[in-house]
């Protein structure tokens, strides 16, 4: 099996593994990894052998540092492990979290994205899951230097949660 960097690109043609023919002839192609990568089985005109590629979209993280790296479940939830550390979150819930934050950084399409972007697309998800981590997460993502900072995090999710209820809170009609 051949893999292809990034489908998105619309890469040209793809040399046969067997004997090097520059080009070949795409028999079926199938999404796999829901979507996230294309499967190809395709013939070699020169040789008449088969092979399959699979392309994928590349997602990259570029850090603070400017050093780019691959996009990675693993590291996301390693951090938010960190953050629930302690806390009733179990391994199945940090998996979820971190498909949806992966599924909400390959919906803005971009190749690349910044690492500030990973962080605030793990917030949401995590103040969902559980609040005491989220304000773990939040306290060192976003710097908190004080008692004060964690108070205004603490008021503004109050805030959040009574707004939440309120929506939910809808009138029945009498009658």
């Amino acid at each position: 099996m051949v893999r292809c960097p990034d489908f998105r690109k619309g890469g040209g043609a793809v040399r046969c593994p067997f004997c090097r023919h520059p080009d070949s002839r795409v028999i079926d192609s199938r999404e796999v990894e829901d979507g996230q990568a294309i499967r190809r089985r395709r013939s070699c005109p020169e040789c008449s052998r088969r092979f399959t590629t699979v392309e994928e979209a590349v997602l990259a993280v570029v850090k603070r540092s400017g050093v780019t790296e691959p996009f990675s479940r693993a590291k996301v939830m390693q951090g938010v492990r960190r953050a629930c550390q302690g806390r009733p979150v179990d391994e199945d819930a940090l998996a979820l979290l971190a498909q949806q934050v992966e599924e909400a950084i390959r919906s803005t399409g971009a190749a690349e994205i910044p690492s500030q972007e990973v962080g605030l697309a793990i917030l949401g998800p995590l103040s969902a899951l559980d609040e005491v981590a989220y304000l773990r997460f939040a306290s060192v993502y976003r710097s908190f230097e004080s008692a004060a900072d964690f108070a205004a995090e603490i008021d503004r999710l109050k805030s959040d949660a009574a707004t939440r209820s309120s929506q939910a809170a809808v009138p029945v009609p009498t009658g």
